[in-house]
């Protein structure tokens, strides 16, 4: 248990750390959004563009994980819409549940555990799960919110082409493809621009556990609770469940498995608490409260979840 806890503690700790400073005082609520848009924008871009060009095509191109945890996130979104359905939750609501059941924050909270639990494995984790993250499960979960609203004449065809394209525009895709496109090419990246790419790469990992922390300070807390906890239930349960679930399926239809550490990395990405833009894109609908809610309680929940997970998987 001490191992284990070697690897939350100072996680979690970092997390509280950010949560004391903004509520003693010591920062402002604003200033978290300043440290996230560094994070967001230049740190995570830096180390993705260097862990992809700095690497062979064989060791960032792992169709297998990348099958895995498309798939984890595709039964999650399943699982849980039907859920949601069967409850009589509205559309919206439902939209925000199954996004918030779904997508994981693996550039704030996941790469910070995965350079902890594989050092040697965290940048390309993270690359993958940026790739079926940003193309495939944000994109449907968006999709599932805009249909949930009048949509002023505009079908779900061109809706979807507008969130692809805003996709395209985010730094940390745009420093993927950079990097994939150096790696393509052949060109060594002078060691100048590679230790550059190290510095900043190497400040995102404390600055985003902080700035998770921080950003919890003054979270409306006003929203159906009961909801609020199926949604943890399906980020911190069913999620990882389903990525197990198609570990366990894959060799039965023939399919390669998917072993050892890239394994228990797609199991343990798929148990992250869910991204933390999470309740600003329910405060579009009206339904922060109940996102906020989900968010405090996924972020502390993850916790004991991922300890467990890490007992049994490590």
């Amino acid at each position: 248990m001490g191992a284990i806890l070697t690897i939350t503690f100072p996680i979690f700790a970092l997390i509280g750390i950010g949560y004391g400073a903004v509520r003693a005082g010591l920062f402002a609520a604003s200033d978290m959004k300043t440290l996230g848009k560094y994070v967001l924008n230049i740190a995570l871009p830096a180390l993705l563009f260097n862990t992809v060009a700095t690497r062979d095509l064989n060791e960032v191109l792992n169709l297998g994980y990348v099958v895995v945890f498309a798939l984890a996130g595709l039964l999650t979104i399943g699982v849980t819409y039907l859920w949601f359905t069967l409850q009589g939750t509205g559309p919206a609501r439902r939209a925000i549940a199954v996004m918030g059941s779904t997508c994981p924050n693996s550039g704030f909270v996941g790469y910070p555990v995965m350079l902890l639990v594989f050092p040697d494995l965290a940048g390309v984790v993270l690359a993958l799960n940026m790739v079926v993250e940003n193309f495939l499960l944000i994109p449907l979960c968006l999709i599932f919110l805009e249909a949930s609203r009048d949509r002023h004449g505009k079908s779900l065809l061109r809706i979807a082409g507008g969130i692809i394209l805003g996709v395209l525009r985010r730094p940390m895709v745009i420093g993927l493809m950079l990097g994939l496109l150096v790696m393509l090419s052949g060109l060594p990246v002078p060691q100048m621009i590679t230790r550059l790419m190290e510095v900043l790469a190497t400040s995102s990992s404390a600055i985003a556990l902080f700035v998770i922390g921080g950003s919890l300070v003054g979270l409306p807390v006003v929203g159906q609770r009961s909801l609020a906890a199926q949604i943890v239930a399906g980020k911190l349960l069913v999620s990882p469940a389903m990525a197990g679930l198609v570990l366990l399926t894959l060799p039965l239809i023939g399919l390669p498995l998917l072993s050892g550490d890239m394994a228990v990395a797609v199991v343990l990405s798929m148990a992250m608490p869910m991204f933390g833009i999470y309740t600003l894109l329910a405060q579009d609908y009206g339904h922060e409260g109940i996102a906020s809610i989900a968010l405090l309680g996924a972020t502390a929940g993850a916790f004991f979840t991922l300890s467990a997970l890490l007992a049994i998987l490590t």
